[in-house]
């Protein structure tokens, strides 16, 4: 059997670059597999002069069908933690770095699968082009998945989180903990304390999207 190739997503990149357009085209993408068991791609959300931007992983099961970013329990997780940081989630652009889910069926569910990084190569493209759009002065890069497609295979999030890297895609990067991780923490000792972690990184970039104005 002659296996499938995808072409990634480049192909399926609209000529405009607007945010809107950007939207309607990545429902057409067929750049890699994982469209064939998505219920549908999820683009990223938010105000067009965001000056910061979140990027996670890839949707979960809640968001795969309800087509928005962040809305399942790590959702409601970063809405504490952005609160937290005196951040409001409607006034920040919140995406992913795949914008399909990647999933394993077990019976009538859904087991969360880490996207491949052939997924998360192919992807990038609609990334860049809503990072061109937007131009934000600060981007946090919520778990490994998000920091290592940007920054590189060798980072580790659990040692180089809560600094700021200068990177040619923003004046200001930064990596934190992803909030399913937190939820993924074995006591509430534990998850107390990645949460105050991820609170103090969303500070920081609260400083800095601030500093910039």
């Amino acid at each position: 059997m002659v296996k499938e190739k995808y072409p990634g997503a480049e192909a399926f990149l609209p000529s405009g670059s607007s945010l809107g357009k950007l939207r309607t085209a990545v429902q057409g993408c067929r750049g890699c597999p994982l469209y064939l068991g998505a219920t549908q791609a999820v683009f990223g959300e938010g105000p067009a002069d965001a000056r910061i931007v979140l990027v996670g992983e890839q949707p979960g099961d809640r968001e795969d069908l309800e087509g928005h970013p962040f809305v399942g329990p790590a959702g409601k997780l970063l809405d504490r933690a952005l609160q937290a940081a005196g951040l409001e989630r409607g006034k920040g652009f919140d995406t992913n770095a795949v914008k399909q889910v990647h999933f394993e069926a077990r019976g009538k569910f859904r087991l969360h699968k880490r996207p491949p990084a052939m997924a998360v190569k192919a992807c990038r493209p609609w990334l860049d082009a809503e990072l061109k759009a937007l131009e934000p002065e600060v981007l946090v890069l919520l778990g490994a998945t998000a920091a290592q497609g940007i920054l590189g295979a060798t980072f580790r999030v659990t040692k180089d989180r809560g600094r700021i890297i200068e990177h040619d895609i923003a004046p200001a990067v930064i990596a934190t903990l992803h909030p399913s991780a937190i939820l993924r923490a074995p006591d509430e000792a534990a998850r107390e304390m990645s949460f105050q972690l991820l609170v103090a990184d969303l500070k920081l970039a609260a400083r800095r999207a601030k500093r910039a104005r």
